[in-house]
């Protein structure tokens, strides 16, 4: 890949990014004891009568009507606690695609292709990763990226007083999005989903020595209202295969951008899934008011991840 192209990528695209003892309370038992006795007039020279327990009766066990209360009274079972209705889910990822498509500005294009190795061998720093929050059949999914790329170039002009130009480029998503579980199986789950997603751009060109008034930098800003949806398939009590997408656009930010996925996940613990997929990610940008820019770029490629179900 040629230095242009790098440049064009790094400053208009990132390649990283997307997209788990009830115990009893104590029983008090009362002690069986004797509800009647007899009563014995002792006749004696005394005025008042003696009355004393009949010791026959004492040693009797208790009656029937006694003991009700003790056999009756059946242990309480431990409930789990109550489910409030909240689930959490995080999941990092990291996806290794390529790139293909074309970029311009001030009326010039410039075809891109590039490979998984390209972006990675420029590849300075990145974050992404995707958060769920989910009240019943509300569901609240956030995905996240950001990178930046790096590459300098000594320049082969000898006459410049410039001897090496280096070029910085950075790009985030955010897809905050909102939904609703139409179906709720143990199978299968479907939710439709809607919200927006925000590209923002960077790139700033420097040349070394800086003495020269060559140097540039800008940024770009655009964001697309979504509709979209995803499914869940139980396949085995472990394996779980999710299957989503969207698009937008419509002339509000970009032409037209949309995105599907696969990922195939497996449960090594009731809280991690381990998973791995494919995702392909389109946009069509066009500005005619900032320079004519022009990104239409198409990355598509593997990724990997793992889920965690804090809630």
């Amino acid at each position: 890949m040629n230095f242009g192209s790098k440049l064009g990528i790094a400053a208009l695209f990132s390649s990283a990014i997307l997209p788990f003892g009830a115990g009893s309370p104590c029983l008090a038992q009362s002690e069986p004891f004797s509800s009647s006795f007899q009563e014995h007039v002792v006749a004696t020279s005394e005025p008042n009568p003696v009355v004393t327990p009949d010791p026959v009766a004492a040693d009797q066990p208790a009656t029937a009507e006694a003991a009700v209360p003790a056999a009756t009274a059946a242990p309480q079972v431990g409930l789990p606690p109550e489910d409030s209705g909240w689930h959490f889910a995080v999941s990092p990822y990291l996806w290794f695609p390529g790139v293909h498509g074309t970029i311009g500005a001030l009326g010039r294009d410039v075809s891109v292709h590039a490979t998984p190795g390209d972006l990675l061998s420029n590849f300075r720093f990145g974050l992404m990763g995707a958060f769920e929050a989910r009240y019943k059949r509300i569901v609240l999914p956030l995905d996240l990226m950001w990178i930046r790329l790096e590459d300098d170039k000594a320049l082969p002009f000898p006459n410049l007083m410039a001897t090496k130009a280096k070029l910085t480029g950075s790009e985030l998503l955010l897809t905050p999005k909102i939904g609703y579980r139409l179906l709720d199986e143990k199978r299968i789950k479907i939710d439709a989903l809607t919200g927006f997603r925000y590209w923002h751009f960077s790139e700033n060109l420097k040349f070394v020595p800086s003495n020269l008034n060559l140097n540039f930098s800008g940024s770009q800003n655009l964001t697309d209202p979504l509709v979209g949806g995803r499914v869940q398939l139980g396949l085995t009590p472990k394996i779980v295969a999710n299957v989503l997408g969207d698009v937008g656009g419509w002339g509000t930010g970009s032409q037209l951008e949309y995105q599907v996925a696969g990922v195939l996940g497996y449960k090594i613990k009731p809280k991690w899934t381990l998973q791995a997929g494919y995702r392909y990610l389109s946009i069509d940008y066009r500005n005619s008011n900032h320079g004519g820019t022009v990104v239409y770029l198409i990355t598509n490629g593997v990724i990997f991840g793992a889920t965690l179900d804090l809630k």
